[in-house]
């Protein structure tokens, strides 16, 4: 089978969306698949950067902010050409990638399938103010049924992210896939890394956050409830794994509220060694609302963590409140959220038991099990189209094809 993946941003950025694109890719590549991913650059890219990974497509577009997205409204005549000979399409941003899916893909009986990884609205509340109207919760009500209709399958991460686009009046087929990871590694650790070497004592309890250190990821809060719990209790830490715009500010707040040897920022760490950091945890912690599946809680379930959240789509169907972890049910509520870190906190027998019941819970989210179901998904869609690929349009629109210019 030949798959496209259409994706508006793809590596070197680091996110939930590009990890999971390349480990699919390259699974779907271990069971002999062809797969290629249709992304953008800027023309003025750095070109000490390479591809480490085969049949990245790249078309040129203008770069939006520094958020590492960039626009354009067409891809290049290579990429279409390449695009067009896919037995699917899966898209995996909705505005530039559907909308390049529909124009390229739908007149030439090529089926396309979404996933929706993200709340969008309020990722751009967080990174795109100047365009959060265009992107509201309005005007994914406006965009999204429309958008799915025009596609053969959508896909929701999570039961809760299907709620979430029925509320925005998608009316069209959704299926629920989980995204899925490569347990593996953080079952057995090539490395762990050294408690020591950080500053903590074997003895410490320490709880793990793993993510962009951005304003939609809520870290102040997450900083908040952990200061009233180091105020309390001694033997009690936070390690920060990830790199974002809020970091400096994050780490001045540490530093005024003297809880520099509590709290650790890590930066970026090779994704290869994250299964090495969640070892040396006890717990993970997260105080995000804006998941719509959470890979970084998945794999430190695989890491056999118990997790703290707060109840919201994406992290409240992921966690078992009381079983894998505890969740928080008023997103506002810092001492109800700090009460539960020291319960997860002092409480071992239990902690130890809500590890292992995550650790366990964690094997429906193996990739090999989400990969084949996103396969039947695909041969569904393309069993269903393939009488519409025989049809009079496809065939002009591919005769024209070769005549339109680049």
């Amino acid at each position: 089978m030949r798959i496209g993946m259409m994706a508006d941003i793809y590596k070197p950025h680091i996110s939930g969306v590009t990890n999971f694109i390349s480990q699919n890719k390259s699974y779907l590549e271990k069971l002999g698949h062809e797969v290629y991913v249709f992304t953008f650059q800027s023309s003025t890219r750095d070109e000490t950067y390479r591809d480490e990974e085969a049949n990245i497509i790249r078309s040129q577009g203008i770069p939006i902010l520094d958020t590492g997205f960039h626009f354009n409204l067409r891809y290049s005549k290579a990429a279409r050409q390449i695009l067009q000979t896919m037995d699917v399409a899966h898209v995996h941003h909705p505005f530039l990638s559907g909308t390049l899916a529909v124009s390229y893909c739908r007149g030439r009986g090529i089926p396309i399938v979404f996933t929706n990884h993200t709340r969008y609205d309020l990722y751009a509340q967080a990174y795109l103010p100047a365009v959060a109207d265009i992107i509201s919760e309005t005007a994914m009500e406006a965009f999204l049924p429309t958008f799915c209709r025009s596609i053969d399958l959508t896909i929701a991460p999570s039961a809760g992210m299907k709620d979430v686009l029925i509320k925005f009046g998608v009316d069209s087929e959704i299926a629920v896939i989980p995204n899925g990871v490569d347990i593996k590694p953080f079952r057995s650790p090539a490395e762990v890394h050294r408690r020591e070497d950080f500053g903590f004592n074997q003895e410490d309890v320490i709880f793990m956050y793993v993510g962009r250190l951005g304003p939609e990821k809520n870290l102040t809060f997450l900083l908040q409830a952990f200061r009233g719990l180091a105020q309390a209790f001694d033997g009690i830490d936070l390690m920060l794994i990830g790199e974002g715009p809020e970091r400096e500010s994050l780490q001045n707040m540490v530093s005024e509220w003297g809880l520099d040897s509590r709290v650790r920022f890590t930066g970026l760490v090779p994704y290869l060694q994250l299964p090495g950091y969640l070892a040396m945890g006890n717990a993970f912690v997260t105080a995000s609302v804006t998941e719509v599946h959470p890979l970084s809680v998945i794999e430190a379930m695989a890491a056999g963590l118990p997790i703290l959240g707060i109840q919201s789509p994406g992290v409240g169907d992921t966690i078992e409140d009381g079983v894998t972890g505890l969740l928080l049910r008023d997103e506002a509520d810092i001492a109800g959220f700090t009460a539960k870190m020291v319960r997860l906190a002092i409480d071992h027998d239990k902690r130890k038991v809500m590890g292992a019941q995550a650790y366990q819970s964690a094997e429906q989210y193996a990739i090999e099990r989400t990969v084949h179901l996103m396969l039947e998904s695909y041969q569904k869609v393309i069993t269903a189209n393939a009488g519409r690929k025989r049809s009079w349009i496809v065939r002009i629109n591919r005769l024209l094809d070769r005549w339109r210019s680049p």
